[in-house]
C-alpha cells in the first residue's frame, strides 16, 4: 500500500506541470473592436465553447494598437493587401507574460475570405520564452509547417517585467516565402510546402495580425514594401 500510494504520489506531482500549461480563455472588459475598418474572428475551437470577437479587445493606442485577448484569434483590415514580392512585418510589444506558459503573437499573410468557412491564411509567430512556429489554416484544416522552434533572433520575456518586444513579419520573394524576426530569417519555406489544396491558394491576399489566447500586447510599425 505504501508502495502504491508513493507511486500515485508521484504520478500527481510529474503530471502537474502538464496541467499547469492549460488556461481557459479569459473574457476581457469592454472587449470588442473598437477602431474603424478592422475586423477579427477568433479560432473555431473558442467559438464552439461560446467566444465571440467581444471577448477580446482591440483598441487604438499611439500610432498603433493594443491588443488584450481572450480567444485566440486573427485581426485585420481590408484594404491591407498584397500580392507578387513583398515584406510586411509590425513591432509587437509583449506587456507581461501571465500565464504560466508563454503566449504568441504574429504575422499572418495569404489571407482569403477571411469572414468564410473556409478561409485561408498562413502565420508566423513567437513566443516569450524565444521560440516561433509557422502554420496555415484552409477553414478547419490546420497544418503545421514549423513546431515551436528556439532561434537566437528572437527577444525572450525579460526576467524581471516579463516584457518582450519583437519585430516580426514576412518575405515573399521568387516563390519562397520566410518569416522574418528582428530584421534575421528564422525559417524559409518553398512554395510546395504552403501552395496546396488544404493549405494557401496563393502569398497574395489581406494579412495582418494573429493573437493566441490571454496575451496581452501592444503593435506598432505595421507596414508593407
Amino acid at each position: 500500500m505504501h508502495r502504491l500510494l508513493v507511486a500515485a504520489l508521484g504520478a500527481a506531482i510529474l503530471a502537474a506541470p502538464l496541467h499547469a500549461q492549460h488556461d481557459d480563455d479569459r473574457t476581457v472588459t469592454d472587449g470588442g473592436i473598437k477602431v474603424a475598418s478592422w475586423q477579427g474572428r477568433i479560432d473555431r475551437r473558442a467559438a464552439a465553447q461560446g467566444k465571440t470577437i467581444n471577448d477580446s479587445r482591440f483598441a487604438a493606442e499611439g500610432r498603433g494598437f493594443r491588443l488584450s485577448i481572450g480567444p485566440a484569434g486573427i485581426f485585420w483590415n481590408p484594404a491591407n493587401t498584397v500580392a507578387g514580392d513583398y515584406e510586411v512585418m509590425g513591432t509587437f510589444t509583449e506587456h507581461k507574460m501571465t500565464a504560466a506558459h508563454p503566449h504568441s503573437y504574429g504575422i499572418f499573410i495569404g489571407g482569403q475570405g477571411l469572414e468564410s468557412g473556409t478561409e485561408t491564411l498562413m502565420y508566423c509567430i513567437v513566443y516569450g520564452n524565444g521560440t516561433y512556429a509557422i502554420k496555415t489554416f484552409h477553414g478547419a484544416t490546420v497544418s503545421t509547417l514549423a513546431t515551436p522552434t528556439a532561434h537566437p533572433a528572437i527577444k525572450k520575456a525579460d526576467a524581471t517585467t516579463g516584457q518582450a518586444v519583437n519585430t516580426v513579419g514576412w518575405r515573399v520573394r521568387g516563390g519562397q516565402a520566410s518569416c522574418v524576426v528582428n530584421g534575421q530569417v528564422v525559417k524559409t519555406l518553398e512554395r510546395a510546402q504552403f501552395v496546396a489544396a488544404d493549405k494557401l491558394a496563393s502569398t497574395d491576399g489581406i494579412w495582418g495580425i494573429r493573437a493566441t489566447h490571454n496575451v496581452e500586447f501592444s503593435v506598432t510599425g505595421l507596414m508593407k514594401h
